[in-house]
């Protein structure tokens, strides 16, 4: 177990963003985790769990406590079974999934970040969401402090949200289990109109995995979701804000504004999101808000490539960074009525 002081955490965050913590500890097996979360429990110090860092935006002046970076490793795959430690990276754990001919996740390829956070946040992308297929998490209970298994139903999992994002002080995930296909070769059947479109077959049909593994990363790269050191339009947490989902009066009142806005015949985004619930595109209201591609005059802006992602252009601050997004979330509800919500976890500071 590594043990630095004053550490910089910024080089930890997709962002590279952020201060010093006061200690980082890196835990390379599951009894190390346990062992530095025990410890900083014991003695009241507080606790900053990172994984891969690409949800995360951590305040400029850094992290008074101890940050935990998981790294822990472990593939288990054993016929449809698959068992992740907290720390493998998930792209490459995609990877494996779709060379061992298993459908289920190939559609979050790309997705930067490691296996454990995609329970806490329900990653989900192009019609996928780990929920669909995830049937145990392993984690330490720090309120029980022993290692609990949770099942699907326990993990409370709804869009963008679970019971570790409800609880965020309660859970350390350790372990991830989920259930796959084996279909032949082929993919699950694909849901995204997009990503049909791209494959060229309807909603519903499979295709060859590899075919919706290597789609997904093309349309998710030509958005600059998929990491690249060298591309500002990268250095970013990808969806800097959740897609609103309205009650019916919500999107009633919505409509209304969207079309005082943008003309009688504008139609907004609009998803089924359950019995009386609609789901619409935070992409959409912040380009027709005014903020389109490549917004911004700073070291920090919105993505070239995408209105969702807001960038670090080099040499950008946390500040920086939140002054923007206020800014959009300010202009869209002044446009709007709606109130975008960061999905990116923040330490130290907020909107």
């Amino acid at each position: 177990m590594q043990v630095l002081h004053d550490a910089p955490l910024a080089p930890l965050t997709t962002f590279r963003l952020g201060g010093p913590a006061t200690r980082l500890v890196t835990a390379r097996t599951d009894a190390e985790v346990i062992a530095a979360v025990r410890e900083a429990d014991d003695s009241g110090t507080p606790l900053l769990v990172i994984g891969g860092g690409s949800n995360l935006v951590i305040g400029d002046k850094g992290f008074d406590g101890t940050a935990l970076c998981i790294a822990t490793r472990g593939v288990e795959l054993r016929g449809t079974t698959l068992e992740l430690a907290a720390g493998e990276v998930w792209t490459d754990a995609v990877a494996r999934t779709v060379e061992a001919g298993l459908a289920g996740i190939e559609c979050l390829a790309g997705i930067p970040g490691s296996a454990g956070a995609t329970p806490i946040q329900n990653v989900g992308a192009y019609g996928q969401e780990v929920s669909s297929t995830i049937t145990e998490v392993i984690a330490y209970d720090r309120r029980a402090g022993e290692t609990v298994t949770l099942t699907n139903e326990d993990c409370a999992f709804s869009y963008r949200h679970s019971r570790f994002k409800a609880d965020p002080e309660r859970y350390v995930v350790l372990r991830v289990r989920f259930e796959l296909e084996d279909a032949g070769g082929l993919s699950a059947p694909v849901k995204y109109a997009e990503a049909a479109r791209a494959l060229g077959v309807g909603p519903g049909d499979r295709v060859p995995l590899a075919d919706a593994r290597k789609t997904v990363l093309k349309l998710r790269a030509g958005k600059g979701m998929v990491l690249d050191a060298e591309d500002h339009d990268t250095w970013s947490a990808g969806s800097f804000f959740t897609n609103p989902i309205l009650t019916d009066e919500q999107f009633a009142a919505f409509h209304a504004r969207v079309r005082e806005r943008l003309g009688d015949g504008a139609e907004p985004p609009a998803y089924p999101a359950g019995e009386g619930r609609t789901k619409t595109s935070a992409a959409w209201l912040i380009d027709k808000a005014g903020f389109t591609k490549g917004y911004g005059s700073g070291p920090a802006r919105i993505s070239t490539k995408h209105t969702l992602a807001l960038t670090n252009r080099g040499g950008a601050t946390t500040e920086d960074l939140l002054d923007l997004a206020r800014e959009v979330v300010a202009g869209v509800h002044e446009a709007f009525g709606i109130t975008l919500v960061n999905e990116p976890v923040t330490v130290g500071v907020s909107l």
